[in-house]
């Protein structure tokens, strides 16, 4: 099959789809497909990859969005995806790519896209009370349904807004690297170069610094733990437009922004070294980032309304009400746990990326091949 991926908000700092994307497309070509990718970027270029085939279409910046660009002549995506002529389409953004699901159906071309976002979430956080959400998000994911062959969700919580419209979808878990991510990672010397004091807890949080993510949160933990006597520092990984908002927040406080890691290798180092991460994000559809986490034996303390309670598990960390102080007990009782990192690692070690290949390759060769919605 001539496997197809398009989206926008693809970008060199997009951790999430980017990596999706790419570990899906390596997937594909691994199997015997061929993998081509049509993203947004400053020029025109069509050019191979190690994950195949990737051709770029010169997009405008969105404003305040960090850097992300968005393709908007849609008439140009569809003569590319005429001279392409995929087999299968695979779109991961139901935003602005919605057409090329008009596009697939003309043409008998087999359709996914992905629910990657919780819109109702993302409508709430945005437009401030000022629109209603469920109502809008039911109204434009019922004609986004229409238009594809098949909706993909990698959790409950993601699909959950199709669910509420009566619309299946085939639930695929994403994955993690469990080579690159792994315990043995962890640099002793890298510690010592992030903490003052030996005994400090150690925490990061890995996120794009965008209203969404509640960033903020992060740091208002930081002066819960400093208000029990708790030594800890915070080591924040990502950046976006908020970046600047943080780094006025953090000015006194044992906090350090790293901004963007694009070294898989640096950041699994990262995550391995820590005692523990924090997801504060309130409408987290997978996280991938808190997934590497666990794979490197590090425990996540992540806020419950999200879906890191489905990726977390158990016993891998904490899901808590989205409180300072619920994360902060969370964290003091989490980092004392003898069996922490084990338990971490054993549950990462239940996604991996081959196992999602192998889901959408099935999908795609089957559309109804998969269970769906709350039974999948």
């Amino acid at each position: 099959m001539r496997i197809l991926q398009a989206a926008n908000f693809y970008h060199p700092t997009s951790g999430g789809l980017r990596t999706t994307m790419h570990q899906l497309a390596s997937g594909y070509m691994r199997s015997g497909h061929e993998s081509i990718m049509v993203v947004p970027g400053e020029i025109d270029a069509d050019e191979d990859t190690p994950f195949g085939r990737r051709i770029t279409v010169a997009a405008a910046r969105l404003p305040g969005s960090g850097g992300y660009r968005v393709i908007t002549d849609i008439d140009r995506l569809i003569l590319t995806l005429d001279e392409v002529a995929p087999d299968r389409i695979e779109v991961s953004d139901r935003l602005t790519m919605r057409p090329l699901g008009w596009w697939a159906r003309g043409s008998g071309v087999p359709s996914v896209v992905w629910a990657h976002e919780r819109l109702d979430g993302v409508l709430r956080t945005f437009s401030r009370g000022l629109l209603p959400s469920q109502t809008v998000a039911d109204c434009w994911n019922q004609v986004t349904a229409s238009r594809f062959d098949r909706i993909v969700a990698s959790t409950q919580f993601a699909g959950g807004e199709f669910d509420r419209i009566n619309v299946p979808f085939a639930r695929i878990p994403l994955g993690v690297d469990l080579q690159v991510f792994h315990p043995d990672r962890a640099r002793p010397g890298l510690r010592d170069d992030l903490v003052h004091d030996s005994n400090e807890i150690l925490i990061i949080m890995c996120t794009r610094l965008s209203r969404e993510k509640r960033p903020e949160v992060g740091i208002d933990v930081i002066r819960e733990l400093r208000k029990r006597g708790v030594k800890a520092r915070l080591v924040i990984l990502g950046d976006g437009p908020r970046r600047a908002h943080i780094q006025h927040l953090v000015r006194d406080l044992p906090v350090r922004l790293m901004g963007h890691v694009p070294d898989r290798w640096e950041l699994a180092a990262l995550l391995a070294t820590a005692d523990v991460m924090i997801a504060p994000g309130p409408i987290e559809t997978f996280g991938l980032a808190a997934l590497e986490a666990l794979a490197c034996g590090t425990p996540v303390v992540a806020n419950r309304s999200g879906a890191l309670t489905e990726v977390i598990g158990p016993r891998a960390g904490r899901a808590v009400d989205p409180s300072p102080s619920s994360f902060a007990d969370a964290i003091e009782m989490v980092t004392t746990e003898p069996s922490r990192r084990v338990l971490a690692r054993a549950r990462a070690e239940e996604f991996p990326w081959s196992k999602t290949v192998s889901q959408m390759l099935t999908l795609h060769s089957d559309p109804t091949s998969l269970t769906t919605g709350a039974d999948a």
